[in-house]
């Protein structure tokens, strides 16, 4: 299925699982792959593949290691392994996202897919490998591939500052989504197995030596990147806006959720509760999680604890701040306000929980 013919003259299809351009005319490669990685100028094709092998998230390698396995692909795809570069992921090639931008006679375009619901990290999270070489690790579902093309000339470093500049568009259209963390309590800046292939043309009159934010090249490279990341990340996994307006969502990489929640309930009220009381509880917290004001307020609440643990306030002022918040809430509610017990996150957290429990006590009671 041809998916779209670049300004490069190049073509890009999806066969099944895989995503491929290849190349009419020498092209300038900066890849991240484990498969001929690096900057080249020898390749004829680049590809991205989809390594699920059923409906779910599973992968499995077919070979003793994964750039034993990615060469295979490259010999089933019809190539010479040593003249292409690829890269692996959980997400589905239907589910990419293409977007193209352009100013005068230069053209940038982004080829994305992805989601972060499972593998999405902060940068300086903990981690568990610790060799150099872990030959068998896999991509995970939620892996970010990115082919950038640049119908324009560029040397090699100006190339890695391109792919600098693209990082930094998927960072930031993910931050713009507030995605959190799977393995802390941070905002996301990307996957744990995210991919990028950067794509330049020799052949093209233009020719540039930056690619920051201050140069035309860098804003277009944002502006296709950005868009093309929220696009692929809403058609894998649903991500949204409109999925992120919801007061668990803003809470999850902080350990709130519905069982917590539940738990609290259980604590305040000296019981094991029912299943019908349980069922009932679960029904009004659903009903309670795409309120307005609820949203609003925990989004303020939240983003509150990110500026203490970012050192951008202090305890006292963070204290100060959250109970104010915790008052309005109460009277918006009408409910008896929770007060903030101490000077750490759990504290805040604590607070913030026992008010969510008692407007959805509240609510049952009613």
């Amino acid at each position: 299925m041809l998916l779209c013919t670049l300004s490069t003259g190049d073509a890009v299809h999806r066969y099944d699982k895989r995503i491929v351009m290849r190349f009419e005319e020498p092209r300038k490669v900066l890849s991240t792959s484990i498969l001929n990685g690096g900057y080249r100028e020898d390749m004829k094709a680049v590809f991205n593949h989809d390594v699920n092998t059923g409906n779910n998230t599973e992968c499995t390698l077919r070979a003793p290691t994964f750039e034993e396995h990615m060469r295979l692909d490259a010999q089933d795809l019809g190539f010479d392994p040593a003249t292409v570069t690829g890269m692996g992921t959980a997400a589905q090639m239907e589910n990419v996202a293409i977007n193209i931008c352009k100013y005068e006679n230069l053209m940038v375009t982004a080829i994305v897919t992805g989601g972060i619901e499972v593998n999405g990290g902060r940068v300086g999270d903990p981690t568990e490998h610790f060799l150099a070489v872990d030959k068998k690790i896999l991509p995970k579902p939620g892996t970010i591939n990115i082919m950038l093309v640049i119908d324009a000339d560029l040397p090699p470093g100006v190339m890695a500052r391109a792919l600098v500049t693209c990082t930094e568009a998927k960072t930031a259209a993910i931050q713009e989504l507030m995605a959190g963390s799977n393995y802390s309590n941070g905002l996301a800046t990307g996957s744990g197995t995210d991919q990028t292939i950067v794509i330049a043309n020799p052949s093209s009159e233009l020719y540039f030596e930056g690619a920051g934010k201050h140069s035309k090249l860098g804003e277009l490279i944002g502006r296709a990147v950005k868009p093309a990341v929220k696009e692929a990340l809403f058609r894998q996994t649903g991500l949204s806006p409109q999925m992120q307006h919801s007061v668990l969502r803003r809470l999850k990489r902080f350990g709130v959720n519905e069982d917590t929640l539940w738990q609290e309930y259980l604590a305040g009220n000296g019981a094991h509760g029912s299943n019908d009381v349980k069922s009932q509880f679960m029904e009004r917290l659903s009903q309670l999680d795409r309120d307005q004001q609820l949203v609003t307020y925990t989004s303020l609440y939240v983003h509150l604890l990110d500026q203490f643990l970012w050192e951008l306030l202090s305890g006292e002022e963070t204290e100060q701040a959250g109970n104010e918040l915790l008052a309005l809430v109460a009277g918006k509610f009408g409910v008896p306000p929770t007060v903030i017990g101490g000077s750490k996150l759990e504290d805040y957290l604590q607070a913030w929980a026992e008010m969510v429990v008692q407007i959805v006590t509240e609510k049952l009671e009613c």
